[in-house]
């Protein structure tokens, strides 16, 4: 049990951005980014395996630089509100992604997360059993089709990436759809001065490769963050921001170099519970609370094997794969002996 009073009191004094820890995060993921798409860019003149070698550190780099766009959007990078959306907005050049509506859609994530009855922005679409059953024959196909990993992580980081953050709903609020409709000229304009001076064809064989690997990256990270084996999710009269915290965000336990390069965002059950955490206080507010010690836990080979998890069963509070279902029902859970659930919030 975690009264709520208690966990704000014991995250919220880690929710303090320290400007040089800024400084040093942005020198260690912005800068050499740059360094190494520069680097990618001379190695054409060697080697285009070279340059497709120098494509994973980069996109590493990339991956970075986004975390840091994400703590923006939560205004946990600087302590000034104005100075996080302007390297927000700065940043989003580099990952082609309009801040403002990202925000928007990161927050509404961040206040619905493992809230059945209210899905669909800012997460990955997931369906119930009875929900799938009761689809179309056509919509089924659909669904399987999307969550189908060859298409999550191949297609998927083109859509995420390119294409689906160049327009805004038309129902978005005008200063969202004015973020979009400048940052698609700002990239315009960026991109068109680039391939002015390096040669179109170049600038492609350089960013070609980084869609993917940064793009289905960053996917892999927000779907085992949430989609693992003993996720939670309720519906609105039975969910809880601090259980969904707690045990539906998960504690994603990476090699250092990948928790370097991912930004310690795999501490997403301290992130989720108090989003005002700069990414580099993470850790320590992890390993200060004693409570964490018991929030589920996801090494890297069970977040690889959680990409096999597509639907949600009301009935046995779990995720489970297209296996589990035989012949329209679902096959029962069998619970290891001495497994104990993560803590519950009153």
């Amino acid at each position: 049990m975690l009264d709520e009073d208690a966990w704000h009191h014991t995250v919220s004094r880690y929710a303090r951005p320290s400007l040089w820890r800024t400084a040093f995060s942005l020198l260690t993921s912005v800068v050499p980014f740059i360094g190494c798409w520069a680097l990618m860019y001379f190695a054409l003149d060697v080697s285009y395996l070279l340059t497709l070698a120098l494509a994973l550190p980069t996109a590493g780099f990339l991956l970075r630089t986004y975390i840091l766009f994400h703590d923006c959007a939560h205004g946990s990078l600087l302590p000034w509100p104005r100075a996080n959306a302007w390297l927000g907005s700065a940043l989003a050049l580099i990952s082609f992604t309009p801040f403002n509506r990202w925000r928007h859609e990161h927050l509404h994530h961040h206040a619905t997360a493992g809230n059945l009855d209210r899905r669909g922005v800012g997460d990955v679409p997931t369906l119930t059993v009875a929900e799938y059953q009761a689809q179309p024959l056509g919509a089924r196909f659909w669904y399987r089709f999307f969550r189908n990993p060859f298409v999550m992580f191949g297609i998927g980081p083109v859509w995420a990436m390119l294409a689906m953050p160049r327009f805004a709903d038309k129902t978005a609020r005008p200063a969202i759809k004015r973020s979009v409709w400048r940052t698609n000229l700002a990239i315009i304009v960026s991109l068109g001065l680039l391939c002015w001076l390096l040669g179109w064809k170049e600038f492609l064989l350089v960013e070609a490769p980084l869609v993917p690997l940064a793009g289905g990256a960053g996917i892999w990270l927000f779907l085992v963050q949430h989609q693992f084996d003993e996720t939670y999710w309720e519906r609105s009269e039975d969910w809880n921001y601090a259980d969904a915290a707690l045990r539906g965000s998960s504690y994603l336990k990476l090699p250092k170099v990948l928790q370097f390069f991912t930004g310690n965002i795999g501490f997403h059950h301290v992130h989720h519970l108090n989003p005002k955490i700069p990414n580099y206080n993470l850790p320590r507010a992890h390993d200060d609370t004693p409570v964490f010690a018991r929030v589920p836990k996801v090494s890297l080979w069970r977040g690889l094997r959680a990409v096999r998890l597509k639907l949600w069963d009301e009935g046995g509070d779990r995720l489970v794969s297209w296996a589990d279902i035989r012949n329209g029902r679902v096959v029962p859970a069998t619970v290891p002996v001495g497994s104990s659930p993560p803590p519950r919030v009153r």
